[in-house]
Protein backbone atom coordinates (compact mmCIF):
# COMPACT_ATOMS: atom_id res chain seq x y z
CA UNK A 1 0.00 0.00 0.00
CA UNK A 2 2.89 2.34 0.83
CA UNK A 3 4.51 1.61 -2.54
CA UNK A 4 1.23 2.24 -4.34
CA UNK A 5 0.78 5.52 -2.49
CA UNK A 6 4.32 6.64 -3.48
CA UNK A 7 3.62 5.81 -7.12
CA UNK A 8 0.35 7.74 -7.06
CA UNK A 9 2.11 10.75 -5.56
CA UNK A 10 4.83 10.57 -8.21
CA UNK A 11 2.27 10.43 -10.99
CA UNK A 12 0.35 13.37 -9.52
CA UNK A 13 3.57 15.32 -9.13
CA UNK A 14 4.49 14.74 -12.75
CA UNK A 15 1.03 15.81 -13.81
CA UNK A 16 1.36 19.02 -11.81
CA UNK A 17 4.80 19.70 -13.31
CA UNK A 18 3.50 19.13 -16.82
CA UNK A 19 0.53 21.35 -16.09
CA UNK A 20 2.75 24.08 -14.63
CA UNK A 21 5.12 23.91 -17.59
CA UNK A 22 2.16 24.10 -19.95
CA UNK A 23 0.77 27.12 -18.03
CA UNK A 24 4.12 28.86 -18.04
CA UNK A 25 4.40 28.26 -21.76
CA UNK A 26 1.07 30.02 -22.19
CA UNK A 27 2.12 32.90 -19.94
CA UNK A 28 5.47 33.33 -21.66
CA UNK A 29 4.06 33.52 -25.16
CA UNK A 30 4.55 36.75 -27.07
CA UNK A 31 1.47 38.83 -26.18
CA UNK A 32 1.24 39.98 -29.79
CA UNK A 33 0.63 36.43 -30.94
CA UNK A 34 -2.72 36.21 -29.16
CA UNK A 35 -5.57 38.47 -28.13
CA UNK A 36 -5.83 36.93 -24.67
CA UNK A 37 -3.53 38.35 -21.98
CA UNK A 38 -3.95 39.63 -18.45
CA UNK A 39 -4.82 43.07 -19.82
CA UNK A 40 -8.12 41.73 -21.17
CA UNK A 41 -9.67 40.60 -17.88
CA UNK A 42 -8.58 43.84 -16.22
CA UNK A 43 -10.24 45.80 -18.99
CA UNK A 44 -13.41 43.73 -18.62
CA UNK A 45 -13.43 44.52 -14.89
CA UNK A 46 -13.40 48.23 -15.71
CA UNK A 47 -16.27 47.82 -18.17
CA UNK A 48 -18.25 45.91 -15.53
CA UNK A 49 -17.68 48.81 -13.12
CA UNK A 50 -19.83 51.00 -15.38
CA UNK A 51 -22.90 49.38 -13.83
CA UNK A 52 -24.73 51.52 -11.32
CA UNK A 53 -24.17 50.65 -7.68
CA UNK A 54 -27.02 49.41 -5.51
CA UNK A 55 -26.42 51.92 -2.72
CA UNK A 56 -25.65 54.64 -5.26
CA UNK A 57 -29.13 54.28 -6.71
CA UNK A 58 -30.86 54.00 -3.35
CA UNK A 59 -29.17 56.77 -1.35
CA UNK A 60 -27.91 59.13 -4.07
CA UNK A 61 -30.26 58.86 -7.04
CA UNK A 62 -33.55 58.14 -5.30
CA UNK A 63 -33.00 60.18 -2.16
CA UNK A 64 -31.09 63.18 -3.54
CA UNK A 65 -30.75 63.56 -7.32
CA UNK A 66 -34.37 62.93 -8.33
CA UNK A 67 -35.46 65.44 -5.72
CA UNK A 68 -32.88 68.09 -6.63
CA UNK A 69 -33.49 67.80 -10.39
CA UNK A 70 -37.27 67.48 -9.85
CA UNK A 71 -37.43 64.67 -12.40
CA UNK A 72 -39.56 62.95 -9.76
CA UNK A 73 -41.03 63.86 -6.39
CA UNK A 74 -39.61 62.57 -3.13
CA UNK A 75 -42.71 62.08 -1.01
CA UNK A 76 -40.87 61.34 2.24
CA UNK A 77 -37.28 61.78 3.34
CA UNK A 78 -36.99 58.65 5.41
CA UNK A 79 -33.33 57.90 4.74
CA UNK A 80 -30.46 60.04 5.98
CA UNK A 81 -27.61 57.75 5.01
CA UNK A 82 -26.25 59.59 1.99
CA UNK A 83 -22.74 58.57 2.99
CA UNK A 84 -23.57 54.93 2.19
CA UNK A 85 -24.27 55.98 -1.39
CA UNK A 86 -21.22 58.23 -1.71
CA UNK A 87 -19.00 55.44 -0.39
CA UNK A 88 -20.43 53.18 -3.09
CA UNK A 89 -19.58 55.67 -5.85
CA UNK A 90 -16.13 56.40 -4.39
CA UNK A 91 -15.04 52.81 -3.90
CA UNK A 92 -16.34 51.73 -7.32
CA UNK A 93 -14.35 54.50 -8.97
CA UNK A 94 -11.05 54.02 -7.17
CA UNK A 95 -11.05 50.23 -7.58
CA UNK A 96 -11.61 50.75 -11.32
CA UNK A 97 -8.96 53.48 -11.40
CA UNK A 98 -6.40 51.06 -9.93
CA UNK A 99 -7.30 48.56 -12.67
CA UNK A 100 -6.82 51.25 -15.33
CA UNK A 101 -3.44 52.25 -13.87
CA UNK A 102 -2.47 48.57 -13.93
CA UNK A 103 -3.54 48.28 -17.57
CA UNK A 104 -1.45 51.33 -18.45
CA UNK A 105 1.55 49.89 -16.60
CA UNK A 106 1.26 46.53 -18.34
CA UNK A 107 1.00 48.21 -21.72
CA UNK A 108 4.13 50.23 -20.94
CA UNK A 109 5.96 47.02 -20.10
CA UNK A 110 4.95 45.23 -23.27
CA UNK A 111 7.79 45.27 -25.74
CA UNK A 112 7.18 45.36 -29.48
CA UNK A 113 10.36 46.81 -30.98
CA UNK A 114 9.78 48.94 -34.06
CA UNK A 115 6.00 49.01 -33.67
CA UNK A 116 5.20 51.23 -30.65
CA UNK A 117 1.86 52.35 -32.11
CA UNK A 118 0.51 48.79 -32.17
CA UNK A 119 -0.72 49.33 -28.59
CA UNK A 120 -2.63 52.51 -29.40
CA UNK A 121 -6.06 50.95 -29.75
CA UNK A 122 -6.05 49.44 -26.28
CA UNK A 123 -4.45 52.56 -24.81
CA UNK A 124 -7.19 54.66 -26.38
CA UNK A 125 -9.97 52.42 -25.09
CA UNK A 126 -8.55 52.60 -21.56
CA UNK A 127 -8.30 56.40 -21.78
CA UNK A 128 -11.95 56.65 -22.84
CA UNK A 129 -13.14 54.54 -19.91
CA UNK A 130 -10.95 56.57 -17.57
CA UNK A 131 -12.43 59.80 -18.91
CA UNK A 132 -16.05 58.67 -18.63
CA UNK A 133 -15.71 57.37 -15.10
CA UNK A 134 -13.64 60.31 -13.86
CA UNK A 135 -15.89 62.97 -15.39
CA UNK A 136 -18.85 61.34 -13.71
CA UNK A 137 -17.28 61.36 -10.25
CA UNK A 138 -15.73 64.82 -10.41
CA UNK A 139 -19.04 66.26 -11.65
CA UNK A 140 -20.67 64.94 -8.49
CA UNK A 141 -17.97 65.85 -5.95
CA UNK A 142 -15.77 68.55 -7.53
CA UNK A 143 -12.05 68.40 -6.73
CA UNK A 144 -10.85 64.86 -6.04
CA UNK A 145 -7.69 62.74 -5.81
CA UNK A 146 -6.77 61.79 -9.36
CA UNK A 147 -3.27 62.16 -10.75
CA UNK A 148 -1.66 60.38 -7.80
CA UNK A 149 -4.60 58.08 -7.08
CA UNK A 150 -4.91 54.41 -8.01
CA UNK A 151 -1.13 53.98 -7.76
CA UNK A 152 -0.78 52.40 -4.34
CA UNK A 153 1.09 49.45 -5.85
CA UNK A 154 3.82 51.86 -7.05
CA UNK A 155 4.88 52.90 -3.57
CA UNK A 156 3.76 54.11 -0.14
CA UNK A 157 3.96 57.72 -1.31
CA UNK A 158 0.77 57.11 -3.31
CA UNK A 159 -1.29 55.66 -0.44
CA UNK A 160 -2.65 59.08 0.54
CA UNK A 161 -3.13 61.02 -2.71
CA UNK A 162 -3.68 64.76 -2.66
CA UNK A 163 -6.77 66.38 -4.13
CA UNK A 164 -6.50 67.76 -7.67
CA UNK A 165 -8.56 70.63 -9.02
CA UNK A 166 -11.53 69.77 -11.19
CA UNK A 167 -10.20 72.22 -13.77
CA UNK A 168 -6.89 70.34 -14.11
CA UNK A 169 -8.72 67.02 -14.27
CA UNK A 170 -11.10 68.28 -16.97
CA UNK A 171 -8.37 69.72 -19.18
CA UNK A 172 -6.32 66.53 -18.90
CA UNK A 173 -9.25 64.24 -19.74
CA UNK A 174 -10.34 66.32 -22.72
CA UNK A 175 -6.82 65.98 -24.12
CA UNK A 176 -6.86 62.24 -23.43
CA UNK A 177 -10.14 61.85 -25.33
CA UNK A 178 -8.72 63.77 -28.28
CA UNK A 179 -5.68 61.51 -28.31
CA UNK A 180 -7.88 58.41 -28.20
CA UNK A 181 -10.14 59.58 -31.04
CA UNK A 182 -7.15 60.41 -33.22
CA UNK A 183 -4.99 57.37 -32.45
CA UNK A 184 -7.43 54.46 -32.37
CA UNK A 185 -7.07 52.92 -35.82
CA UNK A 186 -9.56 50.97 -37.90
CA UNK A 187 -6.72 49.40 -39.89
CA UNK A 188 -5.37 45.94 -39.17
CA UNK A 189 -1.71 46.98 -39.52
CA UNK A 190 -0.17 49.97 -37.74
CA UNK A 191 1.67 52.78 -39.52
CA UNK A 192 4.97 51.18 -38.49
CA UNK A 193 3.96 47.84 -39.97
CA UNK A 194 3.02 46.05 -36.77
CA UNK A 195 -0.17 44.18 -36.00
CA UNK A 196 -2.45 46.01 -33.60
CA UNK A 197 -2.77 44.41 -30.19
CA UNK A 198 -6.42 43.53 -29.60
CA UNK A 199 -8.58 42.69 -26.61
CA UNK A 200 -11.81 42.47 -28.60
CA UNK A 201 -12.67 39.21 -26.84
CA UNK A 202 -12.93 41.14 -23.56
CA UNK A 203 -14.75 44.19 -24.91
CA UNK A 204 -18.23 43.77 -23.45
CA UNK A 205 -19.18 47.35 -24.27
CA UNK A 206 -18.69 47.50 -28.06
CA UNK A 207 -17.60 43.94 -28.93
CA UNK A 208 -14.33 45.15 -30.41
CA UNK A 209 -15.95 47.73 -32.70
CA UNK A 210 -13.21 50.37 -32.74
CA UNK A 211 -15.30 52.90 -34.67
CA UNK A 212 -17.76 52.90 -31.77
CA UNK A 213 -14.91 53.67 -29.38
CA UNK A 214 -13.92 56.64 -31.55
CA UNK A 215 -17.52 57.83 -31.64
CA UNK A 216 -17.80 57.47 -27.88
CA UNK A 217 -14.64 59.55 -27.39
CA UNK A 218 -15.90 62.36 -29.63
CA UNK A 219 -19.35 62.35 -28.04
CA UNK A 220 -17.83 62.60 -24.57
CA UNK A 221 -15.69 65.51 -25.76
CA UNK A 222 -18.83 67.27 -26.98
CA UNK A 223 -20.72 66.58 -23.74
CA UNK A 224 -18.01 68.00 -21.52
CA UNK A 225 -17.03 70.84 -23.85
CA UNK A 226 -20.58 72.15 -23.56
CA UNK A 227 -20.45 71.60 -19.81
CA UNK A 228 -17.52 74.00 -19.46
CA UNK A 229 -18.87 76.55 -21.97
CA UNK A 230 -19.49 79.14 -19.25
CA UNK A 231 -16.10 78.65 -17.60
CA UNK A 232 -13.87 77.97 -20.64
CA UNK A 233 -15.80 79.40 -23.62
CA UNK A 234 -12.87 79.42 -26.05
CA UNK A 235 -11.87 75.81 -25.38
CA UNK A 236 -15.49 74.68 -25.52
CA UNK A 237 -16.01 76.46 -28.84
CA UNK A 238 -12.82 74.98 -30.29
CA UNK A 239 -13.85 71.41 -29.47
CA UNK A 240 -17.42 71.87 -30.71
CA UNK A 241 -16.21 73.45 -33.96
CA UNK A 242 -13.64 70.73 -34.54
CA UNK A 243 -16.07 67.86 -34.11
CA UNK A 244 -19.18 69.26 -35.77
CA UNK A 245 -17.70 71.19 -38.70
CA UNK A 246 -15.30 68.36 -39.52
CA UNK A 247 -18.15 65.87 -39.24
CA UNK A 248 -16.13 63.65 -36.93
CA UNK A 249 -17.84 60.36 -36.00
CA UNK A 250 -20.15 60.55 -32.97
CA UNK A 251 -22.74 58.29 -31.36
CA UNK A 252 -25.79 58.28 -33.64
CA UNK A 253 -29.40 57.14 -33.14
CA UNK A 254 -29.51 53.40 -32.60
CA UNK A 255 -25.87 53.29 -31.44
CA UNK A 256 -26.63 54.25 -27.85
CA UNK A 257 -23.95 53.49 -25.27
CA UNK A 258 -25.60 51.38 -22.58
CA UNK A 259 -24.96 48.60 -20.12
CA UNK A 260 -27.40 45.94 -21.31
CA UNK A 261 -27.79 42.94 -18.99
CA UNK A 262 -29.06 40.46 -21.60
CA UNK A 263 -26.07 41.21 -23.82
CA UNK A 264 -23.47 41.27 -21.06
CA UNK A 265 -24.77 38.33 -18.99
CA UNK A 266 -25.77 40.01 -15.74
CA UNK A 267 -29.04 40.86 -13.97
CA UNK A 268 -30.13 44.44 -13.28
CA UNK A 269 -31.49 43.54 -9.86
CA UNK A 270 -30.23 46.69 -8.19
CA UNK A 271 -32.74 49.09 -9.75
CA UNK A 272 -35.91 47.34 -8.64
CA UNK A 273 -34.36 46.76 -5.22
CA UNK A 274 -33.56 50.46 -4.84
CA UNK A 275 -37.13 51.48 -5.69
CA UNK A 276 -38.81 48.61 -3.86
CA UNK A 277 -36.95 49.25 -0.61
CA UNK A 278 -36.90 53.04 -0.90
CA UNK A 279 -40.62 53.31 -1.84
CA UNK A 280 -40.90 57.12 -1.80
CA UNK A 281 -40.49 58.29 -5.41
CA UNK A 282 -43.56 59.33 -7.42
CA UNK A 283 -44.35 61.41 -10.48
CA UNK A 284 -44.04 65.05 -9.47
CA UNK A 285 -45.97 68.06 -10.66
CA UNK A 286 -42.88 69.57 -12.35
CA UNK A 287 -42.39 66.84 -14.93
CA UNK A 288 -46.16 66.30 -15.20
CA UNK A 289 -46.55 69.90 -16.37
CA UNK A 290 -43.98 69.23 -19.10
CA UNK A 291 -45.94 66.26 -20.40
CA UNK A 292 -49.62 67.06 -19.97
CA UNK A 293 -51.73 70.05 -20.99
CA UNK A 294 -53.97 69.70 -17.94
CA UNK A 295 -54.44 67.74 -14.73
CA UNK A 296 -57.12 65.44 -16.09
CA UNK A 297 -56.80 62.18 -14.18
CA UNK A 298 -57.80 60.08 -17.19
CA UNK A 299 -54.64 61.07 -19.05
CA UNK A 300 -56.34 62.78 -21.97
CA UNK A 301 -54.19 65.87 -21.45
CA UNK A 302 -50.93 63.96 -21.98
CA UNK A 303 -49.19 65.09 -25.17
CA UNK A 304 -45.74 63.63 -24.53
CA UNK A 305 -45.93 59.83 -25.01
CA UNK A 306 -42.88 59.30 -22.80
CA UNK A 307 -45.18 60.01 -19.83
CA UNK A 308 -46.72 56.57 -20.38
CA UNK A 309 -43.26 54.97 -20.33
CA UNK A 310 -41.83 56.87 -17.37
CA UNK A 311 -44.91 56.70 -15.13
CA UNK A 312 -48.22 54.92 -14.66
CA UNK A 313 -51.57 55.51 -12.98
CA UNK A 314 -52.19 55.22 -9.25
CA UNK A 315 -54.07 52.37 -7.63
CA UNK A 316 -57.40 53.85 -8.84
CA UNK A 317 -56.10 53.96 -12.43
CA UNK A 318 -55.79 57.76 -12.33
CA UNK A 319 -52.98 60.09 -13.32
CA UNK A 320 -52.16 62.14 -10.22
CA UNK A 321 -48.92 64.05 -9.62
CA UNK A 322 -47.47 64.60 -6.18
CA UNK A 323 -46.93 68.34 -5.54
CA UNK A 324 -43.25 69.10 -6.08
CA UNK A 325 -43.47 71.55 -3.19
CA UNK A 326 -46.02 69.97 -0.84
CA UNK A 327 -47.70 71.80 2.01
CA UNK A 328 -49.10 70.71 5.34
CA UNK A 329 -52.40 69.75 3.69
CA UNK A 330 -50.86 67.47 1.04
CA UNK A 331 -52.17 63.92 1.58
CA UNK A 332 -49.31 61.51 2.28
CA UNK A 333 -48.16 58.99 -0.28
CA UNK A 334 -48.14 55.25 0.29
CA UNK A 335 -48.81 51.95 -1.37
CA UNK A 336 -46.57 49.22 -2.74
CA UNK A 337 -46.24 50.05 -6.47
CA UNK A 338 -42.72 48.66 -6.74
CA UNK A 339 -43.32 45.33 -4.98
CA UNK A 340 -42.50 42.11 -6.80
CA UNK A 341 -46.05 40.86 -6.21
CA UNK A 342 -46.99 42.92 -9.29
CA UNK A 343 -45.36 40.32 -11.51
CA UNK A 344 -48.50 38.26 -10.89
CA UNK A 345 -50.93 40.94 -9.68
CA UNK A 346 -50.02 43.93 -11.83
CA UNK A 347 -52.98 46.14 -10.92
CA UNK A 348 -52.45 45.93 -7.14
CA UNK A 349 -50.41 48.96 -6.10
CA UNK A 350 -51.83 49.36 -2.60
CA UNK A 351 -54.87 51.43 -1.63
CA UNK A 352 -52.58 54.20 -0.33
CA UNK A 353 -50.90 54.54 -3.72
CA UNK A 354 -52.81 57.73 -4.55
CA UNK A 355 -50.07 59.29 -6.71
CA UNK A 356 -48.64 58.02 -9.98
CA UNK A 357 -45.51 55.90 -9.43
CA UNK A 358 -42.70 55.32 -11.87
CA UNK A 359 -43.52 52.72 -14.49
CA UNK A 360 -43.15 49.30 -12.93
CA UNK A 361 -41.64 47.64 -15.99
CA UNK A 362 -39.05 50.37 -16.48
CA UNK A 363 -37.53 49.60 -13.09
CA UNK A 364 -38.47 45.91 -12.87
CA UNK A 365 -36.94 44.48 -16.06
CA UNK A 366 -33.62 42.90 -15.09
CA UNK A 367 -32.59 41.78 -18.58
CA UNK A 368 -33.71 44.08 -21.38
CA UNK A 369 -33.87 47.59 -19.89
CA UNK A 370 -30.34 49.02 -19.96
CA UNK A 371 -28.45 51.40 -17.74
CA UNK A 372 -27.86 54.43 -19.94
CA UNK A 373 -24.44 55.99 -20.50
CA UNK A 374 -24.91 58.14 -23.62
CA UNK A 375 -27.58 58.16 -26.33
CA UNK A 376 -27.78 59.36 -29.92
CA UNK A 377 -30.22 62.11 -28.91
CA UNK A 378 -27.52 63.92 -26.95
CA UNK A 379 -25.58 64.89 -30.09
CA UNK A 380 -28.63 66.72 -31.45
CA UNK A 381 -29.31 68.44 -28.14
CA UNK A 382 -25.71 69.73 -28.03
CA UNK A 383 -25.79 70.89 -31.67
CA UNK A 384 -29.08 72.66 -31.06
CA UNK A 385 -27.70 74.55 -28.06
CA UNK A 386 -24.51 75.39 -29.97
CA UNK A 387 -26.54 76.95 -32.81
CA UNK A 388 -28.93 78.78 -30.49
CA UNK A 389 -26.10 80.28 -28.45
CA UNK A 390 -23.39 80.54 -31.09
CA UNK A 391 -20.91 78.30 -29.25
CA UNK A 392 -18.40 77.02 -31.78
CA UNK A 393 -20.97 77.41 -34.55
CA UNK A 394 -22.55 80.48 -36.15
CA UNK A 395 -25.59 81.55 -34.17
CA UNK A 396 -28.53 80.31 -36.19
CA UNK A 397 -31.95 79.81 -34.54
CA UNK A 398 -33.30 77.99 -37.59
CA UNK A 399 -30.55 75.37 -37.54
CA UNK A 400 -30.94 75.20 -33.76
CA UNK A 401 -34.62 74.45 -34.25
CA UNK A 402 -33.86 71.75 -36.80
CA UNK A 403 -31.38 70.01 -34.48
CA UNK A 404 -33.84 70.29 -31.59
CA UNK A 405 -36.46 68.64 -33.76
CA UNK A 406 -34.11 65.70 -34.45
CA UNK A 407 -33.27 65.43 -30.76
CA UNK A 408 -36.93 65.06 -29.79
CA UNK A 409 -37.60 62.46 -32.46
CA UNK A 410 -34.51 60.48 -31.47
CA UNK A 411 -35.41 60.63 -27.79
CA UNK A 412 -38.95 59.43 -28.30
CA UNK A 413 -37.85 56.59 -30.55
CA UNK A 414 -35.18 55.56 -28.05
CA UNK A 415 -37.70 55.23 -25.22
CA UNK A 416 -40.20 53.49 -27.46
CA UNK A 417 -37.54 50.95 -28.45
CA UNK A 418 -36.78 50.29 -24.80
CA UNK A 419 -40.39 49.35 -24.22
CA UNK A 420 -40.58 47.22 -27.37
CA UNK A 421 -37.38 45.36 -26.56
CA UNK A 422 -38.47 44.41 -23.06
CA UNK A 423 -39.64 40.81 -22.79
CA UNK A 424 -41.67 41.48 -19.61
CA UNK A 425 -43.35 44.80 -20.55
CA UNK A 426 -46.82 43.32 -20.79
CA UNK A 427 -49.02 46.36 -20.30
CA UNK A 428 -48.90 49.84 -21.82
CA UNK A 429 -51.55 52.49 -21.26
CA UNK A 430 -54.09 52.29 -24.13
CA UNK A 431 -53.58 56.01 -24.79
CA UNK A 432 -49.92 55.45 -25.64
CA UNK A 433 -49.16 55.90 -29.33
CA UNK A 434 -46.03 56.77 -31.26
CA UNK A 435 -47.24 56.42 -34.81
CA UNK A 436 -45.96 59.83 -35.86
CA UNK A 437 -43.44 61.36 -33.45
CA UNK A 438 -42.89 64.25 -35.89
CA UNK A 439 -46.34 65.57 -35.05
CA UNK A 440 -45.48 65.37 -31.36
CA UNK A 441 -42.20 67.23 -31.86
CA UNK A 442 -44.02 69.96 -33.78
CA UNK A 443 -46.57 70.34 -31.01
CA UNK A 444 -43.86 70.69 -28.40
CA UNK A 445 -41.69 73.08 -30.33
CA UNK A 446 -43.90 75.97 -31.37
CA UNK A 447 -43.28 78.26 -28.42
CA UNK A 448 -41.21 81.39 -28.00
CA UNK A 449 -38.73 80.34 -25.29
CA UNK A 450 -36.79 77.93 -27.51
CA UNK A 451 -33.59 77.68 -25.45
CA UNK A 452 -35.54 77.14 -22.24
CA UNK A 453 -37.59 74.47 -23.99
CA UNK A 454 -34.43 72.85 -25.30
CA UNK A 455 -33.11 72.51 -21.75
CA UNK A 456 -36.47 71.18 -20.59
CA UNK A 457 -36.49 68.47 -23.23
CA UNK A 458 -32.90 67.45 -22.61
CA UNK A 459 -33.83 67.25 -18.93
CA UNK A 460 -36.80 65.01 -19.73
CA UNK A 461 -34.63 62.79 -21.92
CA UNK A 462 -32.27 62.30 -18.96
CA UNK A 463 -35.03 60.75 -16.85
CA UNK A 464 -32.99 57.62 -16.09
CA UNK A 465 -29.72 59.56 -15.93
CA UNK A 466 -30.42 61.82 -12.94
CA UNK A 467 -26.68 62.55 -12.56
CA UNK A 468 -26.69 64.07 -16.08
CA UNK A 469 -29.87 66.03 -15.40
CA UNK A 470 -28.19 67.29 -12.21
CA UNK A 471 -25.28 68.62 -14.29
CA UNK A 472 -27.67 70.27 -16.75
CA UNK A 473 -29.65 71.94 -13.95
CA UNK A 474 -26.51 73.27 -12.27
CA UNK A 475 -24.96 74.51 -15.52
CA UNK A 476 -27.94 76.21 -17.12
CA UNK A 477 -30.14 77.07 -14.12
CA UNK A 478 -33.01 76.87 -16.62
CA UNK A 479 -34.38 73.37 -16.28
CA UNK A 480 -38.03 73.07 -15.17
CA UNK A 481 -38.40 73.82 -11.51
CA UNK A 482 -40.98 74.68 -8.85
CA UNK A 483 -40.20 76.55 -5.66
CA UNK A 484 -36.87 78.22 -4.98
CA UNK A 485 -33.75 77.99 -7.15
CA UNK A 486 -31.43 75.01 -6.96
CA UNK A 487 -28.97 75.44 -4.10
CA UNK A 488 -27.58 71.90 -3.90
CA UNK A 489 -24.42 71.76 -6.02
CA UNK A 490 -22.31 68.76 -5.03
CA UNK A 491 -22.15 65.60 -2.93
CA UNK A 492 -20.11 65.57 0.27
CA UNK A 493 -16.99 63.41 0.26
CA UNK A 494 -17.54 59.97 1.81
CA UNK A 495 -16.46 59.49 5.45
CA UNK A 496 -13.68 57.11 4.43
CA UNK A 497 -11.73 60.08 3.07
CA UNK A 498 -11.67 61.85 6.42
CA UNK A 499 -10.68 58.58 8.09
CA UNK A 500 -8.02 57.27 5.71
CA UNK A 501 -6.81 60.33 3.79
CA UNK A 502 -7.14 62.74 6.70
CA UNK A 503 -4.43 65.30 5.93
CA UNK A 504 -5.35 65.77 2.28
CA UNK A 505 -9.07 65.70 3.01
CA UNK A 506 -8.67 68.35 5.72
CA UNK A 507 -6.69 70.59 3.38
CA UNK A 508 -9.32 70.24 0.67
CA UNK A 509 -12.24 70.95 3.01
CA UNK A 510 -10.46 74.03 4.36
CA UNK A 511 -9.81 75.22 0.81
CA UNK A 512 -13.53 74.91 -0.02
CA UNK A 513 -14.71 76.51 3.20
CA UNK A 514 -16.42 73.29 4.24
CA UNK A 515 -17.50 69.98 2.74
CA UNK A 516 -20.89 71.45 1.90
CA UNK A 517 -23.51 70.83 -0.77
CA UNK A 518 -23.67 74.58 -1.40
CA UNK A 519 -20.07 74.72 -2.69
CA UNK A 520 -20.14 75.10 -6.47
CA UNK A 521 -18.08 72.83 -8.69
CA UNK A 522 -15.49 74.48 -10.95
CA UNK A 523 -17.52 74.70 -14.16
CA UNK A 524 -20.49 76.44 -12.52
CA UNK A 525 -20.87 80.21 -12.76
Amino acid sequence: MKKILINVLLICGLAVLVSCEKDFDEINKNPYATTITNVGPLFNNVVNSLRLGWDEQFYVHNEVLYKQTQLAALTSEAWSNLSIGTEDIWSNYYIALAHIRDIEKRLDEMENPGHPDSLNNVRGMAKILLAYKTFRVTDLFGDMPFFGAGRGYEGVEYLHPKYDSQEDIYLFLLDELKWAAENISLETVSTTGGTFYSIAYYDNLFDGNLLMWIKFANSLRLRHAMRIAEKEPELAATIITEIIENNLPVIEPGEDVVMLPSKQSWLRESTNWSFREHKHLRMGSTIWDQMSENDSTNGTGIFDPRAFLFFETNNDNQWVAYPQVPNANTPPSGGIPYGLHRDLNYTIKGTDCIYSPLNYYLIRDENDIPEIILTGAEYYFIKSEAYFRGIGLPQDPDLGSAEYFEAIITSMEFWDNLKNNSSIWLYTDPNYELTNPYDIANKIFFVEEKLELLYAQRWVDGFRQPWEAFCLARRTKQTPREGGPLDYFRLPYPPSESEHNTINWSAQVAKMGGDLSTVKVWWME
